[in-house]
């Protein structure tokens, strides 16, 4: 890479980390909001887990709630802007890694500019760059970086009481990483590939009895006031409200089945 290209590549590097930073840490109601959701699914000393942590904002609000907070994000800048964000919280460990189906290496596609659309998912990546949506976003590079499985953090940290997973397009590849139920999770969820959540809630209801909500954009607010079957959550997901912008799918085992007590203080 030439002297000219490497500086345009440092100041898109540099535009996207400050652009992110602005949407999801200058607006303290969010913090607020996310704080009190996420407390009806863990709270002080549980284990919890933030899959594409990118500014931290979702392990800023789990760390707040007292939990234990293992965050993984592979992109470099924003692993060392983790690193440097929790230093003092010794409630927070910061990973520099992939979550997918396999432990080893995989190639990271970055988009310097729009960096919360990096990700490890090739066919994801190149239907996006076919939407008219996406028109404006590029991958303007790839690096490998290194890739962990579910079924390994458990192993390491031991079982979450939540997960969190935003890694654009390869939340299928993290759940199939995935061999036990955990008590509660959330996935981002596109209105352009609603194919993709749909293998997600597939598997999830083939690990245990889960029962679906769903957040639209940065709401933080569950869209529904009662905890919906698999067939239910799709065609939620099909109406106008859940099609306007992206938003994310919080899962449960269903506390009628398990027995848990805790998560049915949440909506019904």
């Amino acid at each position: 890479m030439g002297t000219y290209e490497g500086a345009l590549s440092q100041t898109g590097r540099a535009v996207g980390l400050i652009r992110s930073l602005a949407v999801y840490h200058a607006v303290p109601l969010r913090q607020r909001r996310l704080r009190r959701l996420y407390a009806t699914f863990a709270g002080p000393g549980d284990l919890t887990f933030d899959l594409g942590a990118h500014v931290g904002n979702r392990t800023r609000a789990l760390a707040a709630l007292g939990c234990r907070v293992v965050a993984l994000e592979p992109q470099p800048d924003f692993a060392r802007l983790l690193r440097a964000l929790f230093a003092r919280r010794t409630n927070v460990k910061i990973i520099e890694a992939a979550v997918g189906a396999r432990a080893g290496r995989a190639s990271l596609s970055i988009s310097d500019r729009s960096p919360t659309m990096t990700t490890l998912a090739t066919q994801w990546r190149d239907e996006r760059a076919r939407d008219p949506v996406f028109a404006r976003v590029r991958w303007n590079r790839g690096i490998d970086v290194d890739t962990m499985t579910l079924d390994t953090l458990i192993a390491r940290f031991g079982a979450p009481a939540f997960i969190k997973i935003d890694v654009e397009g390869a939340e299928p590849q993290v759940l199939a990483g995935l061999s036990q139920p955990v008590r509660a999770l959330s996935f981002e969820y596109l209105p352009h590939a609603l194919d993709y959540a749909r293998t997600c809630v597939t598997r999830l209801t083939a690990l245990g009895p889960y029962r679906f909500n769903w957040s639209p954009g940065e709401s933080y607010l569950l869209a529904s006031d009662r905890w919906m079957t698999g067939d239910e959550l799709a065609n939620a997901l099909d109406t106008a409200p859940a099609q306007r912008r992206s938003g994310d799918v919080y899962a449960r085992l269903d506390p009628k089945e398990t027995g848990d007590r805790r998560q049915e203080t949440g909506a019904a």
